[in-house]
């Protein structure tokens, strides 16, 4: 069985499970604030793999930790991700029209509305963490929203894209390359796995199989993204492909051709494997994740 079958359930359980508390948080208010919260649900809601809430229920699953607490802390990840593509998709950014196969935000709203949606959506994030319902330590609540602060921003998340923006201006080199997206797109997915550690209070150092997983993970997980850009079809990704190379952009696929590319990722799924041997059945869904980061089509 292939790791998209094989992970099928679990997608469609937590695609439902955000949603739902998507649908919840985001109830539209009878007040003129209504079309921020239709945007933000417009852009949340029924779209999206939902890898990184999956990778955090799939993390505290090795801690015992309560499903429906990780998945209030996998749903302060999504809001990240989620207004990370907004303003991405924006004309001042990649000026975007497609994203989850439909129209994005500031195309089926405007701009305006689609900023707030983003900065709302970032707000809401550390709302959900703080929250006493995510978990009653606040030591643990503490660590998670500097964690996740940490992984969005200036040394993470936003800090890539800046180098990434800035790319289109320069010739990058692999490890260049690498050390770019290991902060646009590894941080927010190493946060998912450093939080499963906060919640099943692990200690820093006993963090480091978690950490080594989400490195690896999250480089072949950019690697199909790249090889999908370059190679993949629009309807089956949801969003316009071909955008780098357009841009002139440097990518594992550009750097290391088709074909290298395919094998550093597998590579990379193996290391990721490797990390997790010290866990019996209970790291078998981060196992399968793991594969399906290189075998999707979208």
């Amino acid at each position: 069985m292939d790791a998209l079958a094989s992970l099928k359930p679990e997608l469609e359980r937590i695609g439902a499970d955000v949603d739902r508390l998507f649908g919840s948080i985001l109830a539209v208010p009878a007040d003129p604030r209504a079309k921020l919260y239709e945007a933000m649900r417009y852009a949340a809601i029924g779209g999206g793999k939902r890898l990184r809430p999956l990778l955090v229920v799939a993390g505290c699953g090795l801690f015992h930790v309560d499903r429906e607490r990780a998945l209030r802390v996998g749903l302060a990840v999504e809001c990240i991700h989620v207004y990370s593509l907004i303003h991405d998709d924006l004309p001042c950014m990649d000026d975007d029209d497609l994203r989850r196969g439909k129209a994005t935000v500031h195309r089926a709203y405007d701009e305006c509305t689609a900023i707030l949606a983003g900065d709302s959506l970032h707000a809401l994030a550390f709302e959900i963490l703080a929250d006493e319902a995510t978990h009653e330590d606040p030591f643990v609540r503490n660590e998670l929203v500097m964690e996740l602060a940490r992984a969005s921003g200036l040394a993470g998340m936003a800090g890539g894209q800046m180098m990434d923006l800035v790319a289109e201006e320069m010739t990058l080199d692999l490890a260049s390359v690498t050390r770019l997206q290991q902060l646009k797109t590894g941080a927010l997915i190493g946060f998912c796995l450093e939080a499963a550690g906060i919640m099943g209070r692990v200690p820093p150092e006993g963090r480091t199989s978690l950490r080594g997983y989400a490195r690896d993970v999250g480089l072949a997980f950019q690697i199909a993204d790249d090889l999908l850009d370059a190679e993949g079809e629009e309807e089956k990704t949801g969003k316009r492909v071909g955008k780098d190379g357009a841009a002139g952009k440097e990518t594992f696929v550009s750097l290391l051709g088709a074909d290298r590319a395919r094998q550093q990722a597998a590579l990379l799924v193996d290391q990721a494997v490797e990390h997790l041997q010290t866990y019996g059945a209970e790291a078998d869904l981060l196992r399968a994740i793991a594969r399906f980061a290189v075998e999707r089509d979208h």
